[in-house]
Parts: structure tokens; C-alpha cells; sequence
């Protein structure tokens, strides 16, 4: 059987610590060069795997923040995959006290322990989020 795509996690997978191997991406690119599709998936913001990567030009697609954004490296051409949250949601999180705040196209990310905060805001705002824990994060993401 031939695989014709491989999507990769970034960290974890493709990245310890935030840091690509020469010999991740050597083995990115023969898998490239062989005819294959490369997707890249993450949970991350786009601005920080774009700062972190110089090499996300290998990837066809990349899909960030938890598959609310596709973005084409050739074109940097973006796509929403979900509805953004009202700008006034991050702002009213900002302002009861939520000082560490991330703001992506679609998605919202805070850190404990703010997430009773962050689920009051999603109730009064009665905007279709659902919060998600990864380690210490408190991702608020769009529902599917």
C-alpha cells in the first residue's frame, strides 16, 4: 500500500520543544521529493509555527489552531475553518482580570487559572465555544 499524504502533529511529533531536527526536515523533503503531500497540524497559532519553522514551505497545507485555520504556504493564501469570536469577548476576559491571553483568528487560549473566567464570558456571550486543557493551557475553540 502507498501512502500518498502524511500530516504530522508539530509538537511532539515533528518539534521537541519547539525545535525541528535537520534530520526531520531532510526526511520531509525526500518524502516531498518522492510525490508525497505533507500536512502539518497543530494546535498552535500560525504567527508562532511561522516564527519557529523557516521551513513550512515544504508542507502543502497547514492546519492550526485545533483545525480552525487552513493555510497554504505556497500562496499564504488563509482560510477559516470556524467562526471567530466578537473581538469584545477578549476584551471582556482582559477585562475581569485575564492577564495572559492569546488571540488567534479563531481560536482563544488563556492559561489556568482562568478558566472560570473564560466560562462565564462563553455563557454570557452565549457564543458556541467549548474550552479544551492542555497541560496548564485553558483553550477556548470553536465548536464543529
Amino acid at each position: 500500500m502507498r501512502y500518498h499524504v502524511l500530516a504530522a502533529d508539530y509538537d511532539g511529533t515533528l518539534a521537541k520543544d519547539g525545535h525541528v531536527e535537520t534530520s526531520t526536515v531532510d526526511a520531509l523533503r525526500r518524502l516531498r521529493d518522492s510525490g508525497r503531500k505533507l500536512l502539518m497540524v497543530t494546535g498552535r497559532r500560525l504567527e508562532p509555527i511561522l516564527d519557529l519553522f523557516p521551513d513550512v514551505s515544504l508542507f502543502d497545507r497547514i492546519v492550526a489552531e485545533n483545525g480552525a485555520l487552513l493555510f497554504d504556504p505556497t500562496t499564504g493564501e488563509e482560510t477559516l475553518l470556524a467562526e471567530p469570536p466578537p473581538p469584545e469577548f477578549a476584551a471582556e476576559l482582559q477585562r475581569r482580570g485575564v492577564n495572559r491571553l492569546e488571540t488567534g483568528r479563531c481560536i482563544v487560549a488563556t492559561w489556568q487559572p482562568f478558566e472560570t473566567i473564560s466560562l462565564e464570558v462563553i455563557r454570557e456571550f452565549a457564543i458556541d465555544l467549548h474550552i479544551i486543557f492542555n497541560k496548564d493551557a485553558v483553550m477556548l475553540l470553536p465548536r464543529w
